[in-house]
């Protein structure tokens, strides 16, 4: 259970947001959330119930809902930042004149900002110098939360102590809290599967069965885990919560607003159409096209990732994003394996000569 002296932020009137200030609520911390909508912090405060994101979900009553930035943010020692990516920056550079150096900074944003390619914990640690930053990232879908369906989450920080104070704040008997070190690779898998999940929308449409489906997303953890080493990330990551676990509950359920952009383009919508259909942020859109990007700069082979920008930005036909993956170079199954066992062998042959 939470220390019930715990004062805790919640910056963003989302879903998931809302389900992580209940948590800590539920945990005994007193809980402010930050909201721009007046309607809609009058409404929670009153009913508690979030309308627009979680209609049917009782929020904690301790769970104190604002418009006023300064008086969420002033005495929390723990500030969840769930805030879509392309007003991060915004939210935070308005928060920094009253954040505290002590307070522990945690995105749960899975998205990434186009200028400079930057994460949104890069974000923070530029904008606030803070010395206690952490991400927040899993298979974490907020509805069956809500719903205190068993879940679990990965808490990442080189700080051992936002890493505790979060466990402490969120764990429950229906919310597990692990941990991890690696920040900079939790983050990139939470903001790259995003774009497997459209791809996963697509083929379901397109009527492809279950064999597709495996290799699709076998090959997108493949694509997620070289991209990520490529800048920094470490591989083992990728086998955990916040690889291959969130890239599962994404490329499998309706209930990921990236899977439902991919449903509607496989139905043969447009990209604004689908996206006004949605009626939510989905992050995986602008993603696909920064990553290309990247990938494309440092020169990083991601078939997955440019067949879904040409359909998404160049007009190519949903059907054919599958072609480019089969039409692509046939390389090792496991990254990062090959290429050690062939040094082996080289080795041996060495050895014998």
């Amino acid at each position: 259970m939470s220390d019930p002296r715990l004062q805790v932020a919640v910056l963003g009137g989302g879903s998931f947001g809302t389900a992580l200030a209940s948590i800590a609520a539920d945990n005994g911390a007193a809980v402010n959330q930050w909201l721009r909508d007046d309607d809609q912090v009058a409404a929670i405060n009153r009913d508690h119930r979030n309308r627009r994101y979680l209609a049917d979900f009782a929020i904690n009553p301790r769970v104190v809902a604002s418009s006023d930035l300064r008086a969420v943010i002033e005495g929390a020692s723990l500030v969840f930042v769930a805030i879509p990516s392309q007003a991060f920056l915004s939210v935070i550079r308005q928060a920094n004149r009253w954040l505290q150096p002590g307070q522990i900074l945690v995105s749960t944003t899975k998205g990434i900002q186009a200028d400079g390619f930057k994460l949104m914990s890069q974000i923070l640690e530029e904008e606030t110098d803070s010395p206690h930053i952490g991400v927040l990232s899993g298979p974490n879908l907020a509805s069956e939360i809500a719903q205190k369906q068993l879940t679990a989450t990965v808490i990442a920080s080189d700080d051992a102590l936002t890493r505790a104070r979060v466990q402490n704040a969120l764990g429950c008997d229906y919310f597990r809290v692990y941990a991890s070190n690696d920040r900079y690779g939790v983050e990139l898998g939470g903001a790259l599967k995003n774009i497997y999940a459209i791809a996963a929308g697509m083929a379901a449409a397109l009527g492809m069965g279950e064999n597709t489906r495996s290799m699709l997303m076998t090959r997108a953890l493949a694509e997620m885990s070289r991209f990520a080493v490529a800048l920094g990330a470490n591989p083992m990551t990728f086998l955990g919560l916040a690889g291959v676990g969130d890239l599962i509950v994404t490329c499998s359920s309706n209930l990921s607003r990236n899977y439902r952009v991919g449903q509607a383009l496989g139905e043969g919508r447009t990209l604004d159409e689908a996206i006004e259909a949605l009626g939510q942020v989905a992050e995986g859109v602008n993603t696909v096209s920064l990553v290309r990007g990247k990938a494309h700069e440092e020169g990083i082979y991601m078939p997955l990732c440019e067949g879904l920008y040409q359909v998404l930005f160049n007009g190519v036909p949903a059907r054919d994003m599958a072609r480019l993956l089969m039409q692509g170079e046939q390389s090792s199954d496991v990254e990062f394996t090959l290429a050690r066992e062939e040094v082996v062998q080289a080795k041996r042959r060495e050895e014998g000569s």
